[in-house]
């Protein structure tokens, strides 16, 4: 299924690739680091940093964007995405950021068109929320983390 996403490349995205997709069968496209040319941003272990993609885009109603880890970064440098996934609403213009966090053993330094996360478009269901007395009784009812099995 195809969805149309508009995008604005924003003054300090342009000279970036648009974002795309590295395969055929790829779920996400690619969102770049759009920091000052010749510039880093540096995640000394433990420490997070908002980066910008110099990306806006606007998503049909009833669809949202899911904002991923790459699996190389966590792999190679324990870079991850720290809200994730990240969501970005229907109706947001704003520019996309990524949360950064370096959970790795040494310095991490964000460049400039570094692929630092993944764009996922998705359907969403909204749900109707019904308030009630009782929600009715289950095997499982209240328990909860592990309560399911012991692996």
């Amino acid at each position: 299924m195809s969805v149309p996403v508009k995008l604005r490349i924003l003054a300090h995205g342009v000279g970036l690739p648009v974002p795309a997709y590295q395969s055929e069968e790829a779920a996400g496209v690619d969102l770049m680091a759009a920091v000052e040319d010749g510039e880093a941003v540096r995640l000394e272990p433990g420490a997070r940093a908002l980066v910008p993609t110099g990306v806006a885009i606007a998503l049909p109603p009833g669809f949202e964007a899911q904002v991923r880890p790459r699996s190389g970064l966590a792999a190679k440098h324990g870079v991850t995405v720290l809200n994730t996934p990240g969501t970005i609403d229907a109706d947001y213009r704003g520019e996309i950021k990524v949360i950064l966090v370096n959970l790795g053993q040494e310095a991490f330094e964000v460049m400039r068109g570094a692929r630092i996360a993944q764009l996922v478009v998705a359907p969403v269901s909204r749900a109707e929320i019904i308030p009630v007395d009782d929600l009715g009784a289950t095997v499982r009812g209240g328990r909860g983390f592990g309560s399911t099995g012991t692996h």
